[in-house]
């Protein structure tokens, strides 16, 4: 973002607009709903706002800006629909310390103007950085259509309420009961009693949550998927815009935590192969510390938390200590990295099973069933296992798998900087080495890239014989 989105307290402030036209009037409309100290500097001002003036709606002063005039002004307009007096103006108020903003000169302004959707106290801005306004416009029409008229109104009741909710024990109870109000309670008593009603169901809805009985201590375990946010589920989604505290994978990119309720504790409990990590037994004891009745505690796991993700030993945890869990499914790599290569992992004729390995566990390089996997026509999706290539080539083909077979890995599957490394089984761990894949990457063993889906892979990193 090159700008910060904010709301400006200017209630009682002064504002100053430069100009007398159509721009100036424009600008005009929008802060008149505002409750600040409005002068307009112009010598020439359009009816309109000499009728705003009369109207004591703002004080006009029928001369040019000078300096000065800004002084203890909070924002400044220069809308003289004149660009070398926009200039001058911009320049005066600066030095008067008000921010500025100069109408159609987005480089220059401090500040930008938004699209607003009034529903006073809610106020929705949109803002496209200037590269969009007519996309702008649009959402605020969608915007308008879709938020009632009466949403303001429910807010001020709302507003009425928070000493007395604020009587409710924070977090969770709080919230479930501002959700009830706002989503449920509040918008079915005015549909069906009027707005005059409001008051009086709030009041019965705060005592029905004051005296209901907290949510027990529950962990819900949430799939984070590949890392696009797209793929995350819908139940997903909503765990993470009601959790008090999200204990994520270092796997979990940027973009999906940003989905966690803004108010949420996150904590980082990462593992990284053959690197810094956090002790299993440290994230138990987390889970166990943060799990307390009221408070709804998310374990974001990467890709699916049922595959290699020690999913048995935190749940086993937690119902030791009597608490309760649920596990939300996500993603797993190995159906993402087939996506990305245009691949089936199962296939009529070629194999009816497949095998999900990881190429080493807590004693080193995993063994599997290697005289099983070396049959052809297996697929496998081998997870961990860019350090492991050689020792899975060796163990393949000295079990009889083909030097030939098509083996793919797959680097930040489902990512927009994803890449495809398709080579052989006799080429994999000198592929890898050459490729130096330095995000997570799924060997997906028995399977090259569909041609047509190679066609269309700039990544893709042909190394196949």
């Amino acid at each position: 973002m090159r700008h910060f989105p904010i709301f400006l307290a200017v209630a009682g402030r002064r504002v100053v607009v430069a100009g007398g036209g159509e721009t100036a009037l424009a600008k005009l409309r929008l802060l008149l709903k505002t409750e600040a100290q409005l002068t307009v500097f112009a010598r020439d001002a359009s009816p309109d706002i000499h009728r705003l003036a009369k109207e004591g709606r703002l004080r006009l002063v029928a001369r040019a800006f000078g300096p000065g005039d800004a002084l203890c002004a909070v924002l400044a307009y220069a809308a003289t629909e004149d660009p070398a007096e926009d200039a001058r103006v911009a320049s005066l108020a600066r030095v008067d310390g008000a921010l500025v903003n100069i109408v159609d000169n987005l480089q220059d302004s401090a500040f930008i103007t938004p699209a607003i959707v009034d529903r006073d106290p809610v106020v929705v801005a949109i803002g496209t950085e200037g590269a969009a306004p007519v996309l702008a416009r649009q959402i605020k029409a969608d915007l308008e259509e879709r938020l009632p008229a009466s949403l303001g109104a429910l807010a001020r009741i709302g507003r009425g309420l928070r000493a007395a909710a604020a009587t409710l024990a924070p977090g969770g109870a709080r919230r479930a009961f501002w959700a009830d109000f706002y989503l449920r309670t509040g918008p079915r008593t005015i549909a069906e009693n009027g707005l005059a009603a409001v008051p009086q169901a709030a009041a019965a809805l705060l005592e029905a949550h004051r005296t209901a009985t907290p949510a027990p201590a529950s962990v819900t375990f949430v799939g984070a998927g590949p890392g696009d946010p797209d793929l995350l589920t819908l139940k997903a989604r909503k765990a993470l815009d009601t959790a008090d505290v999200v204990l994520h994978d270092r796997l979990v990119p940027p973009a999906i935590l940003e989905l966690a309720r803004r108010e949420a504790v996150l904590i980082d409990v990462g593992k990284q192969g053959f690197g810094t990590s956090t002790a299993q037994d440290d994230i138990n004891a987390l889970l166990l510390a943060e799990a307390r009745p009221g408070r709804a505690v998310v374990r974001l796991k990467a890709g699916d938390p049922s595959v290699f993700a020690r999913l048995d030993e935190e749940t086993e945890a937690l119902a030791a200590a009597g608490i309760a869990w649920q596990v939300m499914p996500g993603v797993t790599a190995a159906s993402a990295a087939a996506a990305q290569i245009g691949q089936s992992l199962t296939r009529r004729g070629r194999n009816s099973g497949l095998r999900l390995l990881t190429a080493h566990d807590a004693a080193g390089f995993a063994e599997q069933d290697w005289r099983a996997l070396a049959r052809p026509g297996e697929v496998a999706g081998i997870y961990m296992g860019k350090r492991a290539a050689r020792f899975l080539q060796g163990r393949l083909m000295m079990h009889g798998a083909d030097p030939a077979t098509p083996v793919t890995v797959v680097e930040n599957a489902s990512l927009p900087e994803a890449r495809t490394i398709a080579t052989t089984l006799g080429a994999l761990a000198t592929a890898l080495a050459d490729a130096a894949p330095a995000g997570p990457a799924l060997i997906l063993y028995g399977l090259a890239p569909h041609a047509a889906q190679a066609a269309l892979s700039p990544p893709l990193l042909e190394t196949m014989p």
